[in-house]
């Protein structure tokens, strides 16, 4: 049995088990980008063994990202090894995501098979679970932006998460081992709000549907714990719309970035929006203005169309 993920309506929420947003495991964006595709088609009613196809091209063009073979390879690999560490009062289990994966040449699918111990972890919605946007996820970049907007969502409807103490907060972003065999990563205060902590505030706040802040506390001298504030708002980027097909999603999805570049001249729009290699173009300059290798802080709309001798 396969189920295809291209069969959801507007406004995808993924629904995820608390002891899995909680878990200690690390992925990159890339992986979770997979994982939130993998997540968005989960049924209750799935049976053992269910392969799951998630289309490269939808991938790419709802992130805005490009992907290659290699990459591809590599993700999935890793999801196959990388561990989900899951305790409780009674248990600790050590499970991985993915049972198999396989790649289809030539046609741009992936067909994902998940590891049954985890699946009521995914699936057992009735009591306690987290529900966020899929469009949210995917326009962060950073990961651990996508983890604490995983986090920040469990505790949205309260209006502030309870206070982590630091270790137990970078555990669960894999910024410290548990076991203290590797060392912390950002051990400067100064530094884990530089890199990890007000990027992700920065990004959820712009991209998602969700306002965060967050508050360090002091025991003594230094900082020991940190709290985050969660609000609700109305996001700022168009709904991914699964409703429409492929192509209809990518043109809409393509007149946001115009949007964004300021590219709103009608006879330009239309020449970009019917040519597909402009469209395709047009993905990939979004993509590496995103990861800074385009450089195009004061006109960047207008560069694309220099590049492309539309002006």
């Amino acid at each position: 049995m396969s189920v295809p993920a291209t069969s959801e309506p507007s406004f995808l929420e993924i629904r995820q088990h608390n002891a899995i947003t909680t878990a200690r495991y690390e992925m990159s964006a890339c992986e979770m980008d997979i994982v939130f595709s993998l997540l968005s088609v989960l049924r209750k009613e799935d049976k053992a063994g269910t392969i799951y196809r998630i289309r490269v091209k939808e991938l790419e063009q709802l992130t805005g990202r490009v992907w290659n073979y290699q990459r591809l390879l590599e993700a999935t690999s890793n999801l196959r090894s990388r561990e989900y560490h899951i305790e409780d009062n009674k248990h600790v289990l050590q499970v991985g995501l993915l049972a198999s994966a396989l790649y289809i040449k030539g046609e741009g699918i992936i067909e994902l098979e998940i590891s049954e111990r985890i699946r009521r972890y995914l699936i057992d919605l009735k009591n306690n679970f987290t529900s966020y946007r899929l469009q949210s996820v995917f326009s962060l970049s950073s990961k651990y932006a996508k983890r604490i907007y995983q986090i920040a969502s469990q505790w949205k409807d309260i209006g502030e998460t309870k206070t982590f103490t630091l270790d137990e907060f970078k555990i669960m972003l894999s910024l410290k081992d548990p076991k203290g065999q590797q060392p912390d990563q950002y051990e400067k205060i100064s530094a884990l709000q530089k890199y990890v902590l007000d990027v992700a505030a920065n990004q959820i706040n712009e991209h998602t549907d969700l306002r965060i802040k967050y508050e360090l506390l002091k025991k003594g001298r230094s900082y020991q714990s940190i709290k985050f504030y969660v609000n609700t708002q109305v996001p700022q980027q168009l709904p991914i719309p699964f409703e429409l097909e492929a192509d209809d999603a990518k043109i809409q999805l393509a007149r946001k970035h115009l949007d964004t570049l300021g590219i709103a001249k009608l006879e330009l729009v239309q020449q970009i929006l019917n040519e597909a290699r402009l469209v395709d173009e047009l993905f990939k300059f979004m993509y590496k203005l995103k990861t800074d290798k385009v450089k195009a802080d004061r006109n960047p709309g207008g560069l694309f169309l220099k590049i492309h001798g539309l002006r």
